[in-house]
């Protein structure tokens, strides 16, 4: 048994999901001696740390054991020693930086979405398909603990027929006053490549299409209900995208689904994140973590008096799946997918195409919000 280092370049490595999430995931495979391919080599990866602070790269690369670091992205598309590029930085501007990681010839693995238009996103596929270079764009909320349990009922049949699909996403997001704003300034404009459908909506596309049935129309309306915001530095500044959509997709066989998401909602609910799927033979509603059932047979007959309150406490009637499968990180796990798909050519789930159809979805549900009426989805092909 061999080991094989694997360089990998992550554009807006101090940023939260840069710094948190992704490279806390490659840290990991490292510590573990390295992730384990098919002929027993063991496959090292190697991050390199690319920015604009060099005062923050610098104590991110000394806090993780002395990784290397960069402001210069072209120094770093240059060196033959980087084979994958990553990008999690703003939306905006991502479609350029990603061209030009292939045209350099490297590896590219970023996050959603893709581009800022379906455009964009179809032209990066078919640069990444004529120059054979792996691809592929995160979808972390798939590896879940919750949407996996959800996925173990579809795949032994408990919904039977299924009749509606109700998703409720979304948290009071503070517009810096008096508290701090939890999200960044960027994902409130437009120039940025801002935007709660742009962001979200390339979850839920992914989440329907490998999970709760492939989108085939949808409508749409859009808000922008917190129309200032005040930024990092406590200044004021115009928003001009929406921060509240709610939605009806259409799936296959028509099935309806109930899509509300929201950055100006207080929660009263399980989580931040609740989906539920009625059937024939039962429902299920799953949170992030958690998911809880119903059969037919255990059904209850509520009722309804105007005299008296509801006898009925409704979140006792319902049964908790157990923990059976170990919780999976589902940032580690998409990396150690796409890594085995450039060093084994393993099959990857979430090719470009797959990010230029969450980019479909967005625009869809922005025209229709112009327009007033339903958006067909139809078949992307590169």
């Amino acid at each position: 048994m061999g080991k094989r280092t694997i360089g990998v370049v992550i554009e807006g490595a101090t940023g939260r999901l840069g710094t948190t999430q992704h490279l806390r995931s490659l840290m990991a495979i490292r510590s573990e001696g390295g992730l384990a391919l098919a002929n027993g080599d063991r496959l090292v990866p190697e991050p390199i740390l690319l920015g604009r602070n060099a005062a923050k790269l610098a104590a991110l690369a000394e806090a993780n054991g002395g990784l290397k670091w960069s402001t210069d992205r072209d120094a770093c598309l240059a060196d033959p020693d980087i084979a994958i590029y990553f990008d999690a930085t703003a939306t905006g501007g991502r479609s350029a930086r990603v061209a030009a990681a292939l045209d350099a010839g490297k590896h590219v693995y970023v996050e959603k979405p893709l581009a800022e238009t379906l455009v964009d996103t179809l032209d990066l596929s078919r640069r990444a398909a004529r120059a054979g270079l792996k691809n592929g764009v995160v979808q972390d909320k798939l590896f879940l603990p919750g949407l996996t349990k959800l996925r173990k009922l579809y795949e032994t049949d408990f919904f039977g027929r299924v009749l509606s699909i109700r998703l409720d996403f979304g948290w009071w997001v503070f517009d810096g006053t008096p508290y701090p704003a939890q999200r960044p300034s960027w994902n409130y404009r437009k120039a940025t490549g801002g935007g709660l459908i742009l962001d979200m909506f390339a979850h839920w596309r992914y989440i329907f299409d490998r999970l709760l049935g492939e989108i085939t129309a949808v409508s749409c309306r859009a808000i922008t209900a917190l129309p200032e915001r005040r930024d990092e530095t406590g200044n004021p500044y115009r928003v001009d995208v929406e921060d509240t959509a709610f939605a009806i997709f259409e799936l296959g066989g028509g099935v309806p689904a109930q899509i509300s998401s929201s950055w100006t909602s207080r929660v009263k609910r399980d989580d931040l994140l609740q989906i539920q799927v009625d059937g024939t033979r039962g429902s299920a509603v799953c949170g992030l973590h958690r998911c809880f059932v119903q059969p037919l047979a255990a059904t209850p007959k509520p009722f309804f008096d105007s005299e008296r309150p509801q006898p009925m406490t409704f979140d006792e009637q319902w049964q908790g799946m157990p923990d059976v499968e170990p919780v999976r990180n589902g940032y580690r796990a998409g990396w150690e997918l796409f890594l085995r798909h450039v060093a084994d050519d393993a099959p990857f789930p979430s090719p470009f195409l797959e990010g230029a159809k969450s980019v479909q979805l967005a625009e869809a549900c922005h025209q229709s919000n112009r327009e007033r009426r339903w958006i067909d989805l139809p078949t992307l092909e590169v």
